[in-house]
Order: structure tokens, then sequence, then C-alpha cells
């Protein structure tokens, strides 16, 4: 059996994932967590908030799933958000077209049936409705960033206007991917956890980046260069990475993911081939990881630079810029356009505030004389100068407004989980048995310690229980076993990664010690029970 299908086994049989809907015959791209799943994962979710919350200081927040067409429409999710698709009208057969194998891809003959493929677009966005009887076009979200994106006014003010601002969401996403396979590697609903922290495009620096600038990365740069290693500063020394924010958040997304149990021999960053680049980012770098399904990309750490907020300001006139204030205040002449509201009223009735708030925000530098065409709820509109006066006045400046640029750590946590699993999968023989343990940190375990009595008398099942619950009243979870031989009740915690199993014997009625057992190297030590929770807390990573 390869690893893979250990790693599945494992999985539906000890509660970390499974097929969801299995019992109706189960649906593809669609996995159920299990009680440890689940654990592991908000302990995965957990940890990067450590990283980026509290070390980082970003804000937080939770926005809908469900999005306006609008959103996605100005984002260009609508229309550029696709995958080419070959189908076969035939016998039904449906993939991507770079999962088809040549020479059926180049010939457009259906690998199934012979039959001739067509070729086309398919976006990749679930497409719902909002409203009772007024149906409104909307999307189930491929990323959580658009909401974050919405709410820049309001974060800007909340954060009182500084900059770098960071902001988070950690919730799920959607793809109807055409080809879901492989458990949690390729989904159509799936978490992410994503951060965009927004820069000053003048100044893209990061003020903890002397912290990671020796860090040494795997990397492979566009262009067919191979790949190499390299320090943080000589990549960006060398313009491979085309900034110091960038660079930053790729260096914390190797510290991250080493943190959570990944082999930093099996992890490597390749950085998008021009015509790979999303439409919204001007580079693009991957974390791939080595498993048994081969290099998988897990995380995207992008400069999306103002592509959004420029298209949400485009689309809605709403002010998505930020203020640079200059060293000394100084005196400029300006034009700018003032609405004539008593003729536009009549003339336009309820258009009449749109378009004025739109005439304002328009540039009179640039040929305003003879009027203007501008957008009111998708539709152009013609106002001849006669609407508007051009007028120059003399303005004290003490700054400017731009558009910040964004870099954005985009984390599959599924990918992710898989991986950790993988790369923690230790499987030996043990008196001519198979023995299996996972080696996760123990600050992400679904299970902080197991809790045994040696045997099943003379009262020291009830001390291993009230053990167990005095444990978790401080936050640490247990599972309580007493079933089967002690080895027996070892092997079931190493299993499942938990990294600690605490044994309640005949001499704990005598000193009120237990033994404690590591999982990675069999050693036991003896703990006073009433150390034990601190005892345990330092010996858990943080």
């Amino acid at each position: 059996m390869d690893i893979y299908s250990e790693i599945v086994s494992l999985s539906k049989r000890r509660g970390f994932f499974y097929p969801a809907f299995d019992i109706y015959g189960g649906e593809a791209g669609f996995y159920d967590y299990g009680p440890l799943g689940t654990r592991l994962k908000h302990n995965v979710e957990d940890k990067w908030r450590s990283f980026y919350v509290l070390r980082e200081g970003c804000m937080e927040i939770s926005t809908p799933a469900i999005t306006p067409y609008a959103v996605f429409k100005a984002s260009g999710h609508v229309d550029k958000f696709l995958d080419v698709v070959l189908t076969c009208p035939e016998c039904g057969f449906s993939a991507k077209e770079e999962a088809v194998e040549e020479p059926y891809r180049s010939s457009q003959e259906c690998p199934e049936c012979g039959g001739t493929l067509e070729r086309g677009d398919m976006n990749l966005m679930f497409e719902t409705e909002t409203g009772a009887l007024d149906r409104r076009p909307a999307f189930l979200r491929p990323e959580t960033a658009q909401g974050i994106f919405v709410d820049f006014p309001f974060l800007y003010q909340f954060s009182r206007k500084k900059l770098p601002m960071g902001v988070v969401q950690v919730g799920p996403g959607f793809r109807n991917e055409v080809s879901p396979r492989q458990s949690l590697y390729r989904l159509r609903e799936f978490s992410m956890a994503e951060a965009e922290i927004f820069f000053d495009p003048e100044d893209k620096t990061h003020p903890r980046f002397h912290e990671v600038a020796d860090d040494v990365l795997t990397v492979i740069p566009a262009g067919g260069d191979g790949e190499r290693q390299a320090t943080v500063r000589a990549l960006l020394d060398e313009d491979v990475i085309g900034n110091q924010a960038l660079a930053y958040y790729v260096a914390l997304t190797r510290r991250f993911l080493l943190a959570v149990g990944i082999d930093e021999e099996k992890l490597r960053f390749r950085q998008h081939e021009p015509d790979e680049m999303a439409h919204y980012a001007s580079d693009c770098w991957d974390a791939e990881i080595l498993t048994a399904l081969g290099w998988i990309e897990c995380v995207g750490i992008a400069d999306r630079t103002a592509y959004d907020l420029g298209a949400h300001m485009e689309a809605t006139g709403e002010d998505m810029t930020a203020f640079r204030r200059y060293d000394e205040p100084h005196e400029e002449t300006r034009r700018r356009i003032v609405p004539d509201m008593a003729k536009l009223g009549p003339a336009f009735k309820e258009q009449a505030k749109d378009i004025a708030d739109r005439l304002e925000t328009l540039n009179p530098g640039d040929d305003v004389d003879g009027g203007v065409t501008i957008s009111v709820d998708d539709e152009d509109i013609d106002i001849d100068e006669g609407f508007y006066d051009v007028v120059e006045e003399t303005v004290t400046v003490s700054g400017e407004s731009f558009i910040p640029h964004v870099v954005e750590p985009s984390y599959g946590v599924d990918r992710i989980i898989y991986s950790i699993l993988e790369h923690s999968y230790v499987r030996d023989e043990k008196e001519g048995e198979s023995y299996v343990r996972l080696q996760l940190p123990s600050d992400i375990a679904p299970i902080a310690a197991g809790v045994f009595p040696l045997v099943s008398k003379e009262g020291l099942p009830d001390i291993s229980r009230d053990i167990a619950d005095e444990l978790r009243s401080q936050g640490l979870l247990t599972y309580y076993d007493e079933g089967g031989s002690i080895g027996r009740r070892y092997a079931r915690m190493d299993e499942i990664g938990t990294p600690f199993c605490i044994t309640v014997d005949f001499d704990t009625l005598k000193d009120d010690t237990v033994t404690v057992r590591y999982r990675d190297t069999t050693e036991q030590v003896r703990v006073a029970r009433d150390e034990l929770a601190g005892w345990m807390r330092e010996r858990i990573e943080r």
C-alpha cells in the first residue's frame, strides 16, 4: 500500500477526514473532518493566527461566503476566473485541458470513446441567487480576499489611517472544480487562511525584515533557471523577489509551514511564469510541498498591487484611497469640476446626485471641454458641458491620496493538513508487527495526552479520570482509556499523534506522582500530579 492510501485509510479509521455524504454514495470534491481532524484543523488555524494576528498584529474579520455578482464582476473573477475544459458530447467525458494527456489534448480525440472533444471555458465559481421575489445573482466566494477589499474604507478608518495595515480572514472558499480528486488535495469546498497587507506603493518594506533576512529558501525562479537555495536577503538584492514586503511574507510562510510539521527537505517556493500569473497579480510565489501526490501548491504569496481596490473604486465610486502626508505643506493651483445641480436635477431627476458625484471624481486635467461621458449603474450617460463648471483655485496641500498596494499570503488549509499528516507519518516494526505513529508537533496534535489507569481496580480509574478532568479544565485536551494492555493503549495514542501518555499506577497511591511517556522516544519520567499541567505546557511547542 502506498503512503497516500495509508494516510487516507488511517484518516477514515481514526476520525481525521473521510468522504462527505458517504451513505448516499458520496459527492466528489467534498470531505468531512471527523473529531480528530476538526481538532487538528482548529489547531493549525490557531497556529496561523499566532503568526498573523499575534505576531504581525493583523486585524481578523469575518465576511459572508455568499457575495453579490457585482463584487466579482468588478474584481475580474466573472470574466477571468476560468478553466479551459474539454468535453465529449458522445460519452460525457469532461476534464480540464491541462489534465488531458497527449496525444488526446492536441488531437481533440476523446480518450474514453474516441469521439471528438469540444473545447470551452468554464467559470469555477458556484452561482446562486439572493432574495425571495427579486432574485439577484450572486456567487459562493472562491477566495476570502474580496470581503476584505470591499471593507477597506472602514478598516482604514478603524486603524486610524495607518499603513502598513494587515487584515486576515479564515473561512471556507468554493470552487466548482472540473475534476475534484485525491481527498483533501482538490476540493469544491475548502478552508482558506488569507492575509491582505496594505502598503504605500512607495514604501513596500517590512519593519521586521531583518529577522528573516538570513533564512535560506529553496526556490525556483521564473525563467527556467532551475532550483536553487539562497537567503531571503540575496533573493531580494538580486531582484529575484521584487520587493521587501513580498520577500518577508515568503519567508514567514516557510517559518509557519516548518512550525506545523512540514519537512523542510520537501518544501520549495516556485515563482509563477508570466503566462500563469493570476489576473490581479504582478508577482506570485507558490509554496509547494512534496507528497505522494507530487509537488502540490499549498500557499500562494502574491503582490496584487492596487488592482482590487482600484477595481472596486471604479465600479462603485467609493473612495478606496489612503493618504500620504508631505513633510512640508505647499500651495498648488488646481482645477475641479463643479456640477450645476439646478440644471442636473430637472434633466436627470433621480440620477442627478449620482451623476454629480461622478463628475466630482473626474480629473479636470482630462479633456472635459465639450462634455463628458460617465457611467452610472452600468449605463453610459453623455453630460453636456453646460451641466458643470470647471474652476481653478489655490489650495494648501499637506499630502496626496493614493491607492494602496496589497501583498497577499493565501494558505490552503486542507492541503497543508494532508501534507502534515504525510510528513508526520512513521511506520516501524515492533515485536514483529507494523507500528504507526504520527510525529505531529505537540501544539497542533488533536489530543495533548492520553490518561490511563495501569489496571482497572483499586481506585486507579477514578484517579485517572480526575487527572483527565483537571487537565481539561486547564485547557489541555485529554483522552481517557482503560481498554486493553497498556502497550495497546500507547499504540492507539501514538497512531493519532498524541505527544504524551500519562499512566496512573500503584506508586501514584503512595506519592501522588504519575508516569509520563514521550511519544517519539518512549522515554518515561515521573511527575508530581499537582505539577503535571505546568510540566506539559512547558513542553508543548508554542
